[in-house]
């Protein structure tokens, strides 16, 4: 099917890929009919979604049937007064219903938003009111946090569960079977229709509602059959919740565009012995994860598992380190593919197959961007120097994938561009190889007796002691220096806090990066401070030092 939307699918380098990668965008694209509808036209009996959760729970769908039970569901969403431009919320964790839902709203053109169970009511609150949520499609988990927020929130006219039956509720199991599997493709469905909002994590104020149209599942092409490798005899598997970007960059819209089947694993709680074991008795073929749960695998004994059956390993969503990359391919022979992107856009740097992935490195610059590094001074940076990752030409060019801007009052707001330039915050070096580099939040750089110092690297290194599970690394006031290195770290299994071990893991900084950049405060903590989606908050490091 990437056939009908790529002028070319293969390619001799990386160098022909950045060149001639092009993406045909008709002017009606729509997920729902392009690619679920069309699928189960061409082939009915193509597996779309394997699914298992902890409770002995299975189930397998054919594109036929995402068609047909998504239809019945666009049919009951529109009973229920849902129509074209409406916002609705799901919360569904991983069920394999998230997939029916989000292929129905499309198909209607409502407006989908995915939402964590770990919202609390102000977060619910918060997202009801800011993009004037009509609906909200919950697991049962969330009631209470729904229920005590929807009478501050005018806009909701209507709420669903999944089996429950619960008052003042519509359930999806006594509505589904009322309605048609026939849904008809309404005339005025536009690609340029605001498809999906995701807010952001949040990490240094209130959320941001990133706004796509509905071009966005064509620009993870690039993410899913080029980053991720998942192709027509993939069971591919990316280790995400429904309620972050991440979900719609590995376990939707790329991949069955690419026709890799999407395997699905709705946990509890994350252990990785289970996921493990979940992986090795559906035989994953492609697998995504943060850098987090490969650090928790590498705790493990990886030789009782078989993942023989896995070609590709990717990460993304937060930095690789060099200990985890090497850690993970001495006792499995897979090398990670690190990707880097954000809920604004698809992968924008990624290693893909046509060089070996260089431990530590984001990789190099996806076809569809054009990337340029910026200095303080808004001048492009050379090989070796810092600069902020920009997106360049935008005004002769606005990839799929990459928003339209922040959703405001039921208005997408496009002064996130500048000059024809969108501005990732992120902080990064380029190698004379291309291999671009991370080093940190512009607002989490760290500036110490003149020194610029990046928190990545010095993470890196802290995370290369045996002791050491997590680190946030932070600059925290100092009378004298202004700033000095601060190390927050949660130790694994068998270490406990000790000055002995504090000065152990300075020392081993010291040896392994610049001695300068060493962390002079190390602080032992049992958990670090995150967002909802899992991001460490270092901005509430800093604060809480600060005061």
């Amino acid at each position: 099917m990437i056939k009908k939307f790529l002028t070319r699918t293969e390619f001799e380098s990386y160098e022909d890929f950045k060149k001639n990668y092009r993406i045909e965008i008709p002017d009606c694209f729509n997920f729902g009919f392009d690619v679920v509808d069309a699928r189960a036209e061409l082939e009915p009996e193509k597996k779309a979604l394997v699914w298992c959760d902890d409770h002995c729970g299975e189930k397998e769908l054919t594109f036929l049937e995402v068609k047909t039970l998504s239809n019945r569901i666009a049919n009951m969403l529109r009973a229920a007064g849902i129509k074209k431009g409406d916002v609705v919320l799901l919360i569904l964790k991983q069920r394999y219903e998230y997939w029916l839902f989000a292929t129905a709203l499309h198909k209607i053109g409502a407006v989908l938003i995915p939402g964590s169970v770990q919202l609390t009511k102000k977060d619910v609150v918060y997202r009801a009111n800011a993009a004037k949520i009509k609906m909200i499609i919950c697991v049962d988990d969330a009631i209470p946090q729904i229920e005590e927020a929807a009478p501050e929130c005018p806009s909701i006219a209507s709420k669903m569960l999944l089996e429950t039956k619960r008052v003042g509720w519509l359930t999806l199991a006594g509505e589904i079977n009322k309605h048609s599997d026939k849904f008809e493709r309404d005339a005025s469905l536009s690609s340029r229709d605001v498809m999906l909002i995701y807010f952001t994590s949040g990490t240094t104020g209130q959320p941001k509602m990133v706004a796509h149209d509905h071009t966005y599942p064509l620009g993870h092409i690039t993410t899913a059959a080029y980053w991720q490798r998942a192709g027509e005899d993939s069971l591919h598997m990316t280790d995400s919740d429904s309620g972050w970007a991440k979900f719609g960059w590995g376990k939707i819209y790329g991949q069955w565009i690419a026709g890799a089947a999407v395997f699905a694993y709705n946990y509890d709680r994350f252990d990785p012995i289970k996921m493990l074991r979940v992986m090795e008795k559906y035989k994953i073929t492609s697998f995504c994860a943060s850098p987090t749960v490969y650090r928790f695998f590498i705790k493990e004994d990886l030789t009782q598992f078989d993942l023989s059956h896995i070609r590709h390993a990717a990460t993304a969503g937060e930095p690789l380190n060099p200990e985890v990359f090497n850690r993970f391919y001495d006792a499995t022979g897979l090398k990670l593919y690190e990707g880097f992107g954000q809920s604004e856009s698809s992968v924008l740097l990624a290693n893909f197959e046509w060089f070996e992935p260089v431990p530590g490195s984001m990789g190099k610059i996806s076809p569809l961007y054009e990337i340029d590094l910026l200095d303080e001074n808004g001048k492009s940076c050379g090989d070796g120097e810092e600069g902020e990752i920009v997106i360049k030409n935008l005004n002769t060019f606005h990839p799929p994938g990459l928003l339209k801007g922040y959703y405001e009052n039921g208005k997408i707001i496009t002064d996130c561009f500048k000059d024809g330039m969108y501005y990732t915050g992120d902080v990064a070096w380029r190698d004379f190889n291309g291999h671009y580099w991370f080093v940190g939040r512009r607002d989490d750089m760290i500036k110490c007796s003149g020194y610029r110092i990046g928190p990545f690297e010095v993470e890196s290194a802290v995370l290369e002691h045996p002791s050491v599970l997590e680190c946030a690394v932070t600059g925290a006031p100092d009378p004298i220096r202004g700033q000095v290195v601060k190390a927050t770290v949660v130790l694994a299994r068998g270490f406990a806090p000790s000055d002995e071990l504090a000065k152990e893991i300075q020392d081993h900084v010291k040896k392994t990066t610049a001695p300068y950049k060493y962390p002079r405060r190390i602080e032992f903590v049992a958990e670090l401070p995150k967002t909802l989606g899992g991001k460490i908050k270092r901005g509430m490091i800093r604060n809480n030092d600060a005061e």
